[in-house]
C-alpha cells in the first residue's frame, strides 16, 4: 500500500523536475495546497538550507558553503540572473541598463559590478540575496 506524500515532499519533487529553472514562486505551487501551507512548507525548506527567500513570494535554489555552512544561492548566472528569471515569471518587462548594453556592444571596458535592470512600468518589489540587491533603473 503506498503512502501519502506531505506537501514539502510534493513541493521537493517539482522543484527538483524544473532543473533549467534556479527560482520559484509561491504560485508555482497554488495548486498543491492552501497558500499559507505552502508557506509554511517554503519556510521549513528555507529553515533546511534547501531554498534561498529572495523576495516576497520568491525563492531561489541553495546549496550549503563549505566555508561557512551557511545557504547561498545556487544559480549558474549568479544573483542578476536569478533576479532576472524571477522578473520574467513575475510579468515584469525588463531590459539590460545602459551601461550594460555599452559593455555588450564594445562601446565601454568598465564591466558593470552592481545588479542593476530597467524595468519598465510598475515593479516595486525588492530582491535580494544576502547583502546583494536588486537596483532598479527607470
Amino acid at each position: 500500500m503506498r503512502t501519502k506524500r506531505t506537501l514539502r515532499e510534493k513541493i521537493e519533487t517539482r522543484i527538483a523536475r524544473k532543473r533549467g529553472d534556479d527560482v520559484f514562486l509561491t504560485r508555482e505551487f497554488r495548486d498543491l495546497s492552501g497558500e499559507d501551507q505552502v508557506l509554511r512548507a517554503l519556510r521549513g525548506l528555507v529553515r533546511e538550507k534547501r531554498l534561498v527567500r529572495l523576495g516576497y513570494g520568491v525563492y531561489g535554489r541553495a546549496v550549503v558553503s563549505r566555508l561557512s555552512g551557511e545557504p547561498i544561492l545556487y544559480s549558474r548566472s549568479g544573483f542578476l540572473g536569478a533576479a532576472r528569471q524571477a522578473l520574467t515569471k513575475l510579468g515584469v518587462t525588463w531590459e539590460p541598463t545602459t551601461a550594460e548594453q555599452a559593455y555588450n556592444e564594445g562601446r565601454s571596458t568598465q564591466i558593470p559590478v552592481n545588479p542593476v535592470v530597467r524595468v519598465r512600468g510598475r515593479f516595486s518589489r525588492r530582491l535580494r540575496d544576502g547583502s546583494q540587491e536588486l537596483i532598479l533603473e527607470r
